[in-house]
């Protein structure tokens, strides 16, 4: 009986954190700017954190975007067998967890995030043509998908920002996955722009959720030596 009475319980708790973050999204709850005027003087440590409290922010908007796209098919495991491809961006190699990432060099593990990002740019661009072309789909998918093209540039701004001032030496040489190349989704039928428009978030988010965590790896390393 415990045990049952827990459901709602548990069931009511998500929809309040559920409730309460579309509540803080409606109220433009930003981020800091990664610098205030054009004259950017400030310490690696207040750099990272800012940097770090966006990427945070992408992903919790990303997470957000994912659960209203997939609460529509949660039931039907038919259609998210046959969704899940590989993400374009899969062509990068990147660390599986925590204990190869920490066997990455700080600046190569740096590029690698800058080259995440970055390819993200044309596909954010087409994912908002796409959400826009679709008439049933929720207002706040089409708001999060703008938010998060904004906010990608402004986190590629503070990854630059890091490298340079962490590694002034460091090479940029990021590698960059091609997606504007990838055909557009409009004039297709309706159940292959569903599957890749699933696809296309869920990779959205995985690889939000490694960029904050690469992050945060990288100020436990740099910034406070392991000491975290």
């Amino acid at each position: 009986t415990t045990m049952n009475s827990q459901g709602p319980v548990r069931k009511a708790g998500t929809l309040l954190l559920l409730l309460m973050s579309n509540l803080l999204f409606c109220q433009n709850v930003h981020p800091l700017p990664i610098c205030p005027n054009e004259n950017c003087q400030m310490s690696l440590q207040e750099l990272f954190d800012r940097v770090i409290m966006l990427s945070r922010y992408v992903y919790k908007l990303s997470t957000d975007m994912f659960i209203e796209i997939d609460k529509q098919y949660a039931h039907d495991h038919e259609f998210i067998a046959k969704a899940i491809n590989d993400c374009p961006t899969s062509s990068l190699a990147t660390p599986e967890d925590k204990e190869q990432a920490q066997q990455v060099p700080p600046e190569v593990l740096l590029n690698l995030i800058l080259s995440l990002v970055h390819s993200w740019n044309d596909p954010l661009f087409q994912l908002i043509t796409e959400v826009d072309g679709i008439h049933e789909a929720p207002d706040a998918l089409l708001s999060r998908a703008r938010e998060i093209e904004t906010q990608n540039k402004r986190l590629l701004e503070g990854i630059e920002k890091i490298l340079g001032q962490a590694y002034p030496e460091a090479k940029r040489n990021a590698i960059y996955s091609v997606w504007s190349q990838l055909p557009s989704l409009q004039g297709v039928d309706e159940e292959s722009r569903d599957l890749a428009l699933y696809n296309k978030i869920r990779c959205l988010r995985r690889d939000s959720h490694k960029v904050d965590n690469y992050l945060k790896l990288l100020r436990c390393r740099i910034i406070h030596n392991n000491n975290c």
